[in-house]
Parts: structure tokens; C-alpha cells; sequence
């Protein structure tokens, strides 16, 4: 018998599970572990809550979840429970699956203020993560300014243009609606660094902008590449410049629209303020060999809420070598150490999507194999069973994780999937472990 523990339940955990069960199926036992009572990692908290055809991908890990071989030990966190060493004298491979987590800093000055926000704190915000909860936006601002040209730029964006009644059939939670609802925010400037052609926003996302009630998508013409030289780009990348074309051809807002900014060829230089952010300090740039350097050129775009969507890092773990530069594990093909592994974002750095995941868990899972010699012996679940016995440790397995989910359908607001919980202690009381 093979025992291999996965740390981390996004779906780069479950896609290598899988892959597991596929390399030596009866022969293998998986222990799926997780800081929280809850599964599926940014399926759950990093996915936008309007984007419920997204999240239903976790439907395929519920089938790998409730396979017999394979086991979510939830309500288990790294560092306080147990170490990763003891994972491995338990188990003959441990793949560290955690993801990027903590947000990539803006280093500029004035980034600490309160006000600044990073997307992964933000989206943990309003997607219910019990981190992030009590982080408390102040949204009493006209404007608002966001920092990065991606998807998630516009996931924020999105959320914060939205009027109350297009939320129906998301599963943001009750807080952060609370707090949208008495939002003033009627202008959302996207800072880009570098031009349009060098977004990574795709057509979908993008077109979803134009779509809402009151977004008025604003693009200035004299930012635009001329439309020859678009020929040169990818599919998904021309589409996405033709949006923003049409973007440029918007006429002036209605007086209860919430205009988008696209302020192309613009560097956070300083945030200002005092007891909390009351501006930005933004560098005007240019192109040289595709960097974006600064002109020495500054600006001052008054704002009270700056979030950062620059990119994200996995959170270091004691004792695991890491990568400071590409803030992921240091690893050569996935192989942090003999028996050791990471796979997906912990591996790559945040990169691809959710898919990318799939490929990445099975090659990981073809190098332990290939790494394996025999069976060694070691105790894998049932040692693990003992030491959490031994140690007082609260697991949460995936029929704890039903119940969970099901309180959370029944407590749902007309119209949404469910109703979050969003502190560790309902979690655990619902899920009956108490």
C-alpha cells in the first residue's frame, strides 16, 4: 500500500489525487489536508461568487473526495498541528498543493495604510474566507483604485460596480453585501502598468464589464495601438482589444453610473494619506523592449480604498526550501527534497487556470512513482489517526464537510446557492464535530 498525503484541497490537490487513484488505484491511500473545516481551496474563496459555472467544477473533486481511498483531513494546519517532517516519516510522499495565498506586495510608500488592500484579502473579503473577515472595507469614497491589468482586476471591479439586484444567484456573503449596498464608490480606476496590448484581461471577463446595469467602461483613444498592429495578437487578446475600442467609444455616463477608468501606461508611485489612504501617486510610464520604465511624469488621483491585484505567492512554510524571486517552492520539476513535492501554483507560481491544475497533478504523481522503490513501510493513515489522537486535533472529514454544506444551502437569501459561514467556529459546530 501506497500512502501519500496532499497538502492543500484547491484543485490542484484533487487533480492529483486522481491522478493517484489512476496510477495505482486499489493500492493507494491519500490523505488530502487543509488549514480550514472546508474544501476546494480557491474553488471556494478565490472564485468570483458570480461565477457559480466556475465553481461547479468542484463537483468532479466531490467524486474523487468520496472515493475509499482517498480521505479529506480537514481543520489541520501546518506549523501549529503538526510538521511537514512528520508527514514525512508517516507518509511515502507529501505533495504540497497550497497554492499562492498571500498577495505580492505593491512596495511603494504608503502601501501599509489602512485602506490598501491586496486582491487575495479583498476576494477573501467578500468571498467568505474566515481570514478576511473582519476586514471591513471602507467604501465611503467616490473613487476607488485598483492596481493591475488581469482577471482579478476586473473581478474587483466588477463587484464593486454592481447594483444590489445583480448579485441574485451568487454566493457572495451577507457581510460584504451589506457593505456594497451602502457603497459610494462611483468611480473605479484600473491601474495598468503597461499598454493594452500587454493585458492578461480575456473577452469574457471583459465583456461581462459592459454587460452590467450601471458600469460605464471608459478607455481613453489616445492610449490605443493603432488597430493595424493589433493583427499581430493572439485570438483572445484581439477580442479583448476590441473591447476596449468599443470601450473608447462610450458617450458621457448617466448621472447614476459608476464609470471604469482604464488609465493605461500608469505605475503606483506613493500612496498618500494619514490615518488611511486619501490618494495615489501614480508615475506615468512608457514602453522600452516591452518594460514599462517611468517618465518621471506624476499624477494624484484622489481615492479611499486602493486594492492591489498585482499577483500572488505561496506562504513559506518552515523548513521547506523557497523561492524567494518567483514566490513558490524552490523545486526542480515539482521535487522539492526525497519525498517531498509540490504541484500547481506551490510549484509554477500562479499561472494558467484552473484546468492547467490536471496536467500538472498527474506528471507530479508520474515522478513519485518513478521515485518510489517498494513498499517502506511507513504507517501513513493510521499513524497520522494516532498522532491527531494523541495531540488533541480537531479533523473535519469530507461527511463533516456534507453537513457543513448542507446548513449552508438551507441558510441561503432568496436566490443564492448558500449562505457562508465565514467563522471557523460555526464551521466546526455545523459540521458536528463538537
Amino acid at each position: 500500500m501506497r500512502h501519500i498525503a496532499i497538502v492543500g484541497s484547491g484543485p490542484a490537490g484533487y487533480y492529483t489525487a486522481e491522478a493517484a487513484l489512476k496510477q495505482w488505484g486499489e493500492d493507494v491511500h491519500v490523505d488530502i489536508f487543509d488549514t480550514l473545516p472546508v474544501p476546494f481551496g480557491l474553488i471556494r474563496t478565490g472564485v468570483a461568487p458570480d461565477h457559480q459555472s466556475i465553481k461547479a467544477v468542484a463537483r468532479r473533486y466531490e467524486s474523487t473526495a468520496l472515493t475509499r481511498n482517498v480521505r479529506f483531513v480537514g481543520n489541520v494546519m501546518l506549523g501549529r498541528d503538526l510538521s511537514v517532517a512528520e508527514l514525512q516519516e508517516l507518509y511515502d510522499a507529501v505533495v504540497l498543493a497550497t497554492g499562492a495565498p498571500s498577495d505580492r506586495k505593491l512596495g511603494v510608500s504608503g502601501d501599509g495604510l489602512p485602506g490598501v488592500f491586496g486582491s487575495a484579502a479583498f476576494v477573501g473579503w467578500y468571498n467568505g474566507h474566515p481570514q478576511f473577515t473582519d476586514l471591513a472595507p471602507q467604501l465611503d469614497q467616490d473613487t476607488a483604485v485598483i492596481v493591475g491589468n488581469g482577471n482579478v482586476a476586473l473581478d474587483v471591479a466588477r463587484i464593486l460596480a454592481k447594483s444590489e439586484g445583480e448579485f441574485a444567484g451568487s454566493d457572495i456573503v451577507a457581510h460584504a453585501l451589506a457593505t456594497l449596498r451602502q457603497s459610494r464608490v462611483r468611480r473605479i480606476v484600473i491601474l495598468g502598468r503597461r499598454g493594452p496590448h500587454q493585458i492578461a484581461m480575456t473577452p469574457k471577463e471583459l465583456g461581462e464589464l459592459a454587460k452590467l446595469n450601471r458600469a460605464h467602461p471608459v478607455v481613453s483613444s489616445d492610449d490605443l495601438p493603432s488597430v493595424e498592429e493589433d493583427a499581430a495578437l493572439d485570438t483572445g487578446l484581439r477580442k479583448s482589444l476590441g473591447l476596449l475600442r468599443n470601450f473608447a467609444k462610450n458617450e458621457n455616463p448617466r448621472a447614476d453610473d459608476v464609470t471604469v477608468e482604464f488609465d493605461f501606461f500608469a505605475a503606483p508611485h506613493a500612496i498618500l494619506g494619514d490615518s488611511r489612504v486619501e490618494g495615489i501617486e501614480v508615475e506615468r510610464t512608457r514602453l522600452e523592449n516591452g518594460k514599462a520604465v517611468g517618465t518621471g511624469e506624476t499624477y494624484t488621483i484622489p481615492a479611499g480604498i486602493v486594492i492591489s491585484c498585482i499577483g500572488y505567492q505561496t506562504s513559506p512554510i518552515p523548513a521547506v526550501p523557497y523561492d524567494e524571486q518567483g514566490g513558490r517552492f524552490a523545486n526542480v520539476d515539482g521535487r522539492i527534497a526525497p519525498g517531498l513535492y509540490c504541484v500547481g501554483w506551490a510549484r509554477r507560481g500562479p499561472t494558467g487556470t484552473i484546468g492547467t491544475n490536471r496536467p500538472d497533478g498527474f506528471a507530479i504523481v508520474e515522478k513519485i512513482a518513478a521515485d518510489m522503490s517498494g513498499n517502506s513501510g511507513k504507517p501513513g493513515r493510521p499513524g497520522f489517526d494516532a498522532l491527531a489522537e494523541q495531540r488533541g486535533i480537531q479533523v473535519v472529514k469530507f461527511t463533516d464537510w456534507q453537513k457543513i454544506d448542507e446548513a449552508e444551502v438551507a441558510a441561503a437569501r432568496n436566490g443564492a446557492p448558500r449562505e457562508k459561514f465565514v467563522e471557523l467556529e460555526k464551521m466546526i459546530e455545523a459540521s458536528g464535530r463538537v
